[in-house]
């Protein structure tokens, strides 16, 4: 459908809603999130918002930043979370918290011993990798670029479990959020290498189509995530 038509059927759903009674103004609610996001923070989020609103209906699609974008940009999400950027001039961008990357070994890897690292260090290290199009990639990409001259990807992988498993084996190093790491550093299974040298930080960002009407459930899933 056209913005134009799409606005019209969400705003005509609400109203059918409403007036059944089943969904009394919170709704159908389809979300997207980047892969971090999707399975670290939403769950969390998803739950606190269904507590407070037992009638809602919420789906979620777990995709990479790139998929998110155009989930959006194609009404088949509502509202979309990601870890990358979106330059799409349909798409309202907004700023939501800030995560960290982290440059990450196997326990017994040969840097893991060094308390100081620097960027020769890690010339012709083997590593494993989110595929192009991840926001994690996206970061990755431009805090080593001029600084890591040899840069030997041997895998790109669509999850970051499987990077994790990767690193655990011994294949290479990798790059994730710390968010996603917490068990295998709490088993000793891996290590965060510290890289002061490379920015690794990044902000996390809602997403809502221009032409998008907001219903009350969106604007309260939105009200609850930015305050």
């Amino acid at each position: 459908l056209l913005p134009l038509a799409q606005e019209t059927v969400a705003r005509a759903q609400e109203m059918e809603d409403i007036a059944a009674g089943d969904l009394p103004g919170h709704g159908r609610l389809r979300i997207g999130a980047s892969l971090t996001i999707g399975n670290y923070l939403m769950p969390q989020l998803i739950g606190d918002y269904l507590q407070a609103h037992a009638q809602a209906e919420v789906s979620l699609d777990v995709g990479n930043t790139r998929h998110v974008i155009e989930s959006v940009r194609q009404f088949s999400c509502d509202i979309g979370f990601i870890e990358g950027f979106c330059h799409d001039p349909d798409i309202e961008v907004l700023p939501w918290m800030e995560d960290e990357l982290v440059i990450f070994a196997p326990a017994e890897h040969p840097l893991a011993k060094r308390k100081m690292l620097t960027a020769q260090d890690f010339e012709g290290a083997h590593w494993i990798l989110r595929e192009a199009g991840s926001g994690t990639r996206e970061v990755f990409d431009n805090a080593v670029a001029g600084k890591l001259t040899k840069l030997v990807v041997k895998l790109e992988l669509g999850h970051t479990e499987a990077i994790r498993r990767a690193v655990e084996a011994g294949i290479g190093l990798g790059c994730a959020s710390r968010l996603t790491l917490q068990e295998s550093l709490a088993q000793k299974r891996i290590t965060i290498l510290r890289t002061p040298f490379l920015d690794l930080r990044r902000s996390l960002f809602v997403l809502s189509h221009k032409s998008k009407y907001k219903t009350r459930g969106i604007q309260q899933f939105l009200e609850a995530i930015l305050t």
